[in-house]
């Protein structure tokens, strides 16, 4: 997952990075599926905020 997204975004955060290793594989999948629609790292941001507001 790390490697598409850098390849979507160019350049991922330790923190980022270290955040989606850390996901569960529901979330992982969930994120695999997304990620088809982002088209910047800020669609990435709100979609990883989206699970802070869902915890």
């Amino acid at each position: 997952m790390v490697r598409l997204l850098t390849r979507l975004v160019r350049e991922l955060s330790q923190e980022v990075r270290s955040r989606i290793e850390s996901l569960p594989l529901e979330q992982l999948e969930n994120l695999g599926e997304a990620l088809l629609d982002f088209t910047s790292m800020a669609d990435l941001d709100a979609w990883l905020s989206g699970l802070d507001g869902n915890s």
